[in-house]
């Protein structure tokens, strides 16, 4: 394990005022949540039988939810840039469970990821009603994942994916790992796809360690949720959309990989730098 991932944060202990935030913002975050979920359950048994794997009602809940989480939680949300419209995937930064409302709340998307989190308890049920697309990370899989995704490209739903493969510590971006990016040259799919590139950048509220909303390594969930609860003054989030280029435009993954890097990195550094 490398040092930065060692390195956690000392956690302030919670005050009584903090425990009181915790629970007004937990409740209410809670309800708003899984009463969405119910919510789109319900819509699901509608448009499933109509749409098939479209989806034209429950991503506008999704988003709706996520957007409303912010100011239960007292987080700012500010969005730069544009979502592209054309047909693709968008590829983003990856530095806290935050970044999963933070996206959601700044365009309609789905999540591609590690097959691990359909289990999690409570976060698996999220996942999959929302249309997460789950991998495993085996080598005997690679086949029937490639046609999933390919099969949910071209039904227009706009993958989004994180090429770090981890969560980092919210202060830096880790090397972007190309192989997902292969699915986009498979079938002629190069030739109709648009890559935009997403950075989320956090601020840490005045004073706290520039880490504060960064989950990595083996920080556990419950702990870090609690700490963002009780926060008295929250800092906030910034989602920025980037021009989106053709997959054709690269001669390969690895040189479409190292193009979202760059432009991901760049604007991450200068946010955090300043």
């Amino acid at each position: 394990m490398s040092d930065w991932r060692a390195a956690g944060i000392d956690l302030p202990r919670i005050t009584a005022l903090g425990w009181l935030r915790v629970v007004v913002r937990g409740t209410v975050l809670v309800l708003v949540t899984y009463g969405g979920l119910m919510v789109l359950l319900l819509l699901r048994l509608i448009e499933r039988p109509l749409f098939g794997q479209a989806r034209p009602v429950t991503p506008y809940l999704t988003q709706c939810v996520c957007r409303i989480a912010f100011p239960v939680m007292g987080l700012g949300l500010t969005v730069r840039g544009r979502p592209m419209r054309q047909m693709g995937a968008v590829v983003a930064n990856h530095s806290s469970w935050l970044d999963i409302f933070a996206l959601n709340a700044a365009q309609q998307v789905y999540f591609v990821a590690k097959s691990e989190v359909e289990a999690w308890a409570g976060i698996g049920w999220l996942a999959r009603a929302t249309g997460t697309l789950f991998i495993a990370r085996k080598g005997a899989e690679a086949k029937r994942q490639q046609d999933m995704f390919e099969a949910r490209l071209r039904a227009g739903h706009r993958l989004l994916f994180f090429p770090e493969g981890t969560s980092t510590d919210a202060i830096r971006v880790l090397p972007f790992k190309s192989t997902l990016f292969a699915a986009f040259y498979t079938h002629g799919l190069d030739h109709l796809m648009h890559i935009q590139p997403v950075t989320v950048i956090y601020h840490a509220p005045d004073g706290a360690d520039p880490r504060f909303y960064g989950w990595w390594g083996e920080m556990d969930f419950a702990p870090h949720l609690l700490q963002t609860l009780a926060a008295g003054r929250q800092g906030r989030v910034e989602v920025i959309f980037h021009p989106e280029v053709p997959v054709d435009a690269f001669a390969s993954r690895k040189d479409l990989a190292a193009h979202c890097e760059r432009v991901i990195r760049a604007s991450h550094t200068k946010a955090v730098s300043e």
